[in-house]
């Protein structure tokens, strides 16, 4: 089992034990799509600390564009709820990337790529390169927008 999986499992005790009802349904929910993500395809497997992380990245995606969608909606308590589980999830991902961390990123591999002036060309060869060193760190619509930013588009 993977050491964030196992994590996951012990704080879920250790919620239930304090009677923490919003962290409790939040790690039960995520632990859930860990296990669905594992015996989705033709077979069972284990799943590795960073096939974890995308899980939680993208529950933790979820959780924000459910928020975004009550507030909209005007339903702040569910919204506030999303919100706070959101929270939850972040705990376990790692640091997210500032934007200025995002550009020099990008800005290195226009360069590896070798598609300054390609334009919107080079937009796959570019987030090819990319999105293996941003996985679980940065929200691929921001990654996205900033590699059409810096390809002129």
């Amino acid at each position: 089992m993977s050491a964030l999986k196992d994590q996951l499992h012990s704080d879920l005790t250790t919620s239930m034990k304090a009677r923490d009802t919003l962290r409790t349904s939040t790690l039960r929910m995520v632990l859930t799509a860990i296990t669905n993500a594992e015996v989705s395809g033709r077979e069972v497997r284990e799943l590795s600390d960073e096939d974890v992380i995308t899980v939680l990245g993208s529950e933790a995606k979820k959780r924000r564009e459910a928020a975004q969608a009550f507030a909209d909606g005007d339903r702040p308590e569910l919204a506030e709820k999303e919100t706070a589980e959101a929270a939850i999830l972040a705990e376990y991902l790692p640091a997210q990337l500032s934007t200025e961390e995002i550009a020099v990123i990008v800005t290195a591999a226009v360069e590896a790529a070798g598609a300054a002036g390609e334009g919107m060309k080079a937009m796959g060869k570019v987030m090819g390169i990319v999105s293996p060193q941003v996985k679980g760190k940065a929200d691929g619509g921001a990654v996205a927008a900033e590699v059409k930013r810096q390809l002129g588009a």
